[in-house]
């Protein structure tokens, strides 16, 4: 991919998943050329790029929009993710090393601090949670799991949930990380891949209690 293809990737991706755009917006080329600051050719790279991840799709009629998801899809991203990222857990609690855990309880520290802020950083807790589950990710050791994450972990759908999370329920992510750094300090793989499981599901059952219209 050229430099400007990669520019356009970045920008366009981080235009998704920061939030600016919405799921099912329409995207033209002449918009995303705007957005990126290149040509078209450049754009039509990163947008195939995009499709690949699933975060834009293409109608039958060629059109372009930010991907939205039915609940069965929802379903099936938070399953695999699950899947994934307990086995990343899983993995991560034989191979971990002391200054990993450590990093690992600094980042859950940071993330308490996002939560105990009137009202919660949200933003300040996403970047936290992310570099938790990436550092986990890190200590599995495997090269798969780190090609295959991404596209499930960085979902807009992700960073729907969290916003739309009670206190109580950010707290509740704080205290999961909590039992999980302690299932690595342990080495317990069953340990770990059971409360990683259980925390993503406790994800999905919350996005889809506020993702349900309100009669």
């Amino acid at each position: 991919m050229s430099r400007a293809s990669e520019t356009a990737y970045q920008k366009i991706r981080s235009f998704i998943l920061q939030g600016e755009a919405v799921p099912g917006m329409q995207l033209t080329e002449e918009k995303l050329s705007e957005i990126s600051g290149v040509s078209r050719t450049p754009v039509r790279d990163a947008v195939r790029r995009l499709e690949n991840e699933m975060l834009v799709i293409r109608s039958a009629s060629k059109r372009l929009s930010v991907a939205d998801w039915s609940e069965g899809e929802v379903d099936e991203m938070f399953t695999l993710r699950a899947m994934l990222e307990a086995h990343a857990a899983a993995r991560a609690a034989r191979r971990i090393d002391g200054d990993a855990l450590n990093a690992l309880r600094g980042i859950n520290d940071e993330l308490k601090r996002a939560i105990k802020k009137s009202p919660p950083d949200v933003t300040a807790f996403l970047e936290a949670n992310r570099r938790f589950h990436d550092l986990i990710l890190e200590c599995a050791q495997s090269p798969r799991l780190s090609k295959l994450m991404p596209a499930l972990v960085e979902q807009p759908v992700v960073r729907r949930t969290a916003q739309q999370y009670s206190k109580t329920q950010l707290h509740q992510s704080a205290v999961d990380h909590d039992e999980l750094i302690a299932a690595f300090a342990a080495k317990d793989a069953d340990w770990a891949k059971s409360v990683m499981t259980s925390h993503i599901r406790r994800a999905f059952h919350s996005f889809s209690v506020t993702a349900t219209p309100k009669s």
